[in-house]
């Protein structure tokens, strides 16, 4: 998914999904958010962040200067997908 300042991309090992990956573009930085669904070690880590620098952000900004390129990495699991379609056929829930 691709808006005017971000993207998202999917990173998959086989037919697993194992981490999702969201670039902010600003002015002077661009900033990563990784959320892994797996374990990685640190070599396997260094391995993806270093891909999405190459394989993305250096094909969008050729000569962005790489320190002002953040990533933060989270560990986490999806919980739940919904959707404005999902909740009109749902009934008013109280909290």
């Amino acid at each position: 998914m691709r808006t005017h300042t971000s993207e998202i991309y999917l990173a998959w090992r086989d037919e697993r999904r194992v981490a999702q990956i969201d670039l902010h573009y600003g002015p002077d930085t661009i900033q990563g958010t990784v959320i892994l669904e797996e374990d990685f070690d640190e070599d396997a880590l260094h391995a993806l962040v270093k891909q999405i620098d190459r394989d993305v952000v250096a094909s969008y900004l050729q000569d962005f200067e790489r320190e002002n390129f953040l990533v933060s990495v989270f560990r986490g699991e999806e919980v739940m997908t919904t959707s404005d379609e999902d909740s009109e056929d749902d009934e008013d829930i109280s909290w």
